[in-house]
C-alpha cells in the first residue's frame, strides 16, 4: 500500500532537512534505532530509495527530493486544518491579516479603513512578520488572508486577487554618492564595491551568492543601511519603514512587483470573502516606481 502517515512524513522531513539520523532523532525527541527502521520501512512500502547514506554522510535523492517537498505541503495542510478548523469553533474571533512589516502600508491602512465603514464589519487583527514569512502562518491556518508580491513570495496553493502594481526603489545611505541621482537602474546599483546588495533568504532559507550581508529582518537591513554598509532594491510602497539616513531612488527597469490578498484555496469563510471584497473594491491600479 502506499497510503502515508502524517508520523512517518514528520520522520522523513526530520532527517531530510537534518540530513544527520542522530540530529532528526534529538529533533523528534526519540531515539535513532527506531527512526532509522522507520525509514527503511518507508523505502520499502514506497519501492524507491530516498536517501543516500554512507558512515559519513546523508543525501536525498531524486524521490527523497519529490517527497521532501509533498511532505512538507502536507505537513502544513492538516496544521492548518487544525488551527482553522478551532479558530471557526469560535464566532468571536477577529480576521487574522499578516503581512511584512513595512510593505504595503499605504494600501494596508486604505484597507482597513474600508472594512471598518462597513455595518457590522468583521474584526481585522494585523499580524506583521519578516520576510516571507506570510506563506507558512497562512499555510498553519495561524492567519486567515495575507498581503504578498509577485513574483517574490510563494504563492502555490493560495487564490489571490490583484490589488497593486508599482516600480521599485534603491534604499541608499543618505550620504552615498548615488542618493544624488534621479533615476537608478539594475546595473547601477548591481556592482557598487562600497555598497553591495543585502542578500535575502531564498523561500527554501538559503541565501543568493554575493558580496552583500545576509539578513532576515527589516531592522537588520535598516542599520546596515544607515551604516552604510549595504543597499537594497524594495517595491516603492515598502519605503514606510526608511529612517532619515536613507535615501530612495527609483530603478526603473527593476521588474515590477504586484500586492496581492491571498487565502487559502479551500476557505469557505464569509468573513474572508467579504475581506476580499473590500480589497477588490479598492481599485489601487498600478503606481510609478517614486509615488512622491
Amino acid at each position: 500500500m502506499d497510503d502515508l502517515e502524517t508520523r512517518e512524513l514528520r520522520y522523513f522531513v526530520a532527517v531530510a532537512e537534518e540530513l544527520h539520523f542522530g540530529r532528526a532523532a534529538v529533533r523528534l525527541g526519540m531515539a535513532q534505532p527506531p527512526l532509522s527502521r522507520a525509514i527503511s520501512l518507508l523505502e520499502r512500502r514506497l519501492g524507491v530509495r530516498l536517501l543516500h547514506r554512507t558512515n559519513r554522510s546523508v543525501s536525498l535523492t531524486e524521490p527523497g527530493t519529490v517527497l521532501l517537498e509533498e511532505a512538507r505541503g502536507v505537513l502544513d495542510a492538516v496544521v492548518g486544518a487544525a488551527h482553522r478548523t478551532k479558530r471557526a469553533g469560535d464566532p468571536s474571533r477577529p480576521l487574522v491579516l499578516v503581512t511584512k512589516a513595512g510593505a504595503s502600508h499605504a494600501l494596508l491602512q486604505r484597507l482597513l479603513d474600508a472594512v471598518e465603514s462597513e455595518p457590522g464589519a468583521t474584526r481585522i487583527e494585523v499580524l506583521l512578520c519578516e520576510v516571507g514569512e506570510q506563506t507558512g502562518l497562512l499555510r498553519e491556518g495561524r492567519a486567515d488572508v495575507a498581503l504578498m508580491h509577485r513574483p517574490v513570495d510563494d504563492l502555490a496553493g493560495f487564490d489571490t486577487e490583484d490589488l497593486l502594481v508599482e516600480g521599485q526603489v534603491a534604499i541608499i545611505p543618505a550620504g552615498h554618492p548615488l542618493a544624488t541621482r534621479d533615476q537608478l537602474t539594475v546595473a547601477d546599483v548591481s556592482d557598487v564595491p562600497d555598497l553591495p546588495i543585502a542578500r535575502w533568504p531564498r523561500l527554501d532559507g538559503s541565501y543568493p551568492d554575493g558580496p552583500g550581508p545576509e539578513v532576515h529582518t527589516q531592522s537588520q537591513l535598516a542599520q546596515l543601511v544607515a551604516l552604510g554598509r549595504a543597499l537594497l532594491v524594495i517595491p516603492a510602497s515598502s519605503r514606510a519603514w526608511q529612517w532619515p539616513e536613507h535615501a530612495a531612488v527609483p530603478v526603473l527597469d527593476a521588474p515590477r512587483i504586484t500586492t496581492v490578498i491571498a487565502w487559502p484555496r479551500t476557505s469557505r469563510s464569509q468573513a474572508v470573502a467579504s475581506l476580499v471584497r473590500s480589497a477588490a473594491g479598492l481599485h489601487a491600479g498600478s503606481l510609478p516606481a517614486n509615488p512622491d
